[in-house]
């Protein structure tokens, strides 16, 4: 028995997806931008796809592909380069985006935070500080009531276990901390921070705007598997990794608990705080047992290598693909009675065709979770065009659209039309399924 598909929006949501700094070019108030200049990577973003010059040429791009949806990121620095001072420049171009988006019946999802901060909040603590939370409300505030009536869709917090691991606990991101006691603060305060932008944002729509708003996050989750299938040991730790990885702040800003045995336990105001569950998913691991004492609880990814056959193909990181896990996913989620969007789902690959069967096989795995009472309101596939990669630089290919980085030309890669194809026969499919 199935249960009937259920959605606020008139069709199912099907696009692409982008962040800012990835794109726009010259965000010269982040702290990305200032990492860059400091040496630490090889590869600076520059003018990165000069979306910020050239967005009317790739929504109109968008429109052409047919896309109902676009998810985009707005970027903090440019907004407020200073502290508590405003860019009304910078508003009234995102305002142009919505507005650009809007006149081609393309629904807007738009990112608060995508993994940048501007330079002056990072020098007073950055998400250290005991008022980052405030200080982040107070941006909420100001873009929520400048751009609201254009928007329905928002995400707060891009990944927030992947920011947190990369930028305070490896260092490989700014500001480069190495510190498990200041991960466990930055949790904190990121969880605080979601809860007080989801209410300043309901507050403006039901105090200002009057109308419908839906709010979450985007949080990366993976298929996790043991090492050695039957090794106890290495199951039980795929169970409590499964959980911290891709459970943990779900349930943090949902039930209004920080929790972690041993380290710290919380209340926040028991208030629903996620309308819907945004996903990111891009592959699948293999989990080992470590040990019992401390971080080794949560066992270590092992090496691919000894897996030989059960490995499928691999994207140009050396992610496997894996679109089983996609699926598997999304039937983890049901316990948690929300709607899912899947904000991203990508491969980064010079070879169109593996990226065109990337795009057919995740879809199809959507789809058949679907049909298993799992609801799902929309698939944005990551990424619009080719883009920067954080610390990867501009060799990984991720976009349906190919970006000549020297003349900033765009060509449309063939996989741009199976996800047409692809999406246009799940949201027929939907029909059928509701009906």
């Amino acid at each position: 028995m199935t249960e009937k598909y259920e959605s606020p929006f008139s069709s199912f949501l099907w696009g692409t997806a982008t962040s800012a700094h990835q794109i726009e070019g010259n965000n010269r108030f982040n702290d990305w931008w200032e990492w860059e200049q400091s040496g630490r990577l090889k590869h600076a973003s520059g003018v990165a796809c000069d979306h910020y010059r050239l967005f009317r040429q790739d929504i109109e791009l968008i429109s052409k592909l047919g896309h109902n949806a676009y998810r985009f990121s707005v970027e903090w620095s440019r907004i407020e380069p200073e502290e508590n001072i405003w860019n009304e420049v910078a508003l009234a171009y995102y305002g142009d985006i919505l507005r650009e988006l809007k006149s081609r019946h393309i629904e807007p999802i738009v990112t608060l935070h995508h993994f940048t901060n501007p330079v002056w909040f990072m020098r007073k603590g950055g998400w250290l500080l005991p008022d980052a939370p405030a200080l982040f409300a107070r941006f909420v505030k100001k873009v929520v009531s400048v751009l609201g009536k254009d928007v329905r869709l928002w995400i707060t917090i891009n990944e927030p276990m992947i920011y947190l691991y990369f930028s305070y606990l490896l260092g490989d991101w700014p500001p480069g901390n190495h510190s498990f006691k200041d991960s466990i603060i930055v949790f904190k305060n990121l969880v605080r921070a979601h809860v007080h932008a989801y209410q300043v944002i309901h507050q403006i729509y039901e105090s200002a705007l009057q109308t419908q708003v839906w709010v979450s996050i985007a949080q990366h989750m993976t298929h996790m598997m043991p090492c050695r299938p039957n090794s106890i040991r290495d199951r039980l730790v795929v169970t409590l990794r499964r959980w911290f990885v891709n459970f943990l702040f779900l349930e943090a800003v949902q039930n209004g608990m920080l929790f972690f045995p041993g380290l710290f336990c919380e209340a926040l105001p028991r208030k629903k705080s996620l309308d819907f569950i945004g996903i990111n998913y891009y592959s699948r691991q293999f989990v080992r047992s470590k040990g019992w004492i401390g971080a080794d609880m949560l066992g270590d990814m092992c090496s691919q290598d000894h897996h030989g056959k059960d490995i499928c193909e691999c994207n140009s990181l050396g992610w496997e693909i894996y679109p089983e896990g996609l699926y598997q996913v999304l039937k983890s989620l049901r316990k948690l009675k929300l709607p899912v969007l899947i904000a991203e789902n990508g491969i980064c690959t010079t070879d169109d065709e593996q990226r065109t069967r990337f795009i057919r096989d995740h879809v199809a795995a959507v789809h058949r979770a679907i049909r298993e009472s799992v609801q799902v309101w929309g698939y944005l596939y990551w990424s619009l065009v080719d883009n920067f990669e954080w610390d990867k630089g501009f060799a990984p290919r991720f976009g349906i659209v190919e970006v000549d980085y020297q003349t900033q030309t765009r060509k449309v890669k063939s996989s741009a039309q199976e996800l047409e194809r692809s999406c246009r026969k799940l949201c027929h499919g939907n029909e059928n399924h509701a009906g």
